[in-house]
């Protein structure tokens, strides 16, 4: 059985993922089996909070050049978490 630490990898901190924060919405990066109920029930047990609705993309590698040789970054899942109106924010995204 996988707990909510398996599940979630690690969150994404980028521009735009901050000023979604403003809105309740957060961005991680979790792992490539997961499905939606597995994020929400990860989400609330380690945060605490309530999700309303979870989002779930998958990211291609890009191709990178390294020196004369071409290779590629490694794709993930991103999982994009919208909490409820009454809910908590998650405290991670306001120490930033």
């Amino acid at each position: 059985m996988k707990t909510g630490y398996d599940v979630i990898i690690s969150p994404i901190i980028t521009e735009n993922s901050m000023d979604m924060a403003a809105d309740k919405k957060y961005a991680f990066k979790v792992a490539k089996q997961t499905n939606k109920t597995e994020v929400r029930k990860a989400i609330e047990d380690i945060f605490g909070v309530d999700v309303a609705k979870v989002n779930i993309m998958n990211v291609n590698g890009k191709k990178k050049r390294m020196g004369r040789t071409m290779g590629m970054t490694s794709s993930y899942k991103k999982a994009v978490v919208t909490l409820t109106q009454d809910s908590k924010e998650i405290e991670i995204f306001q120490d930033l």
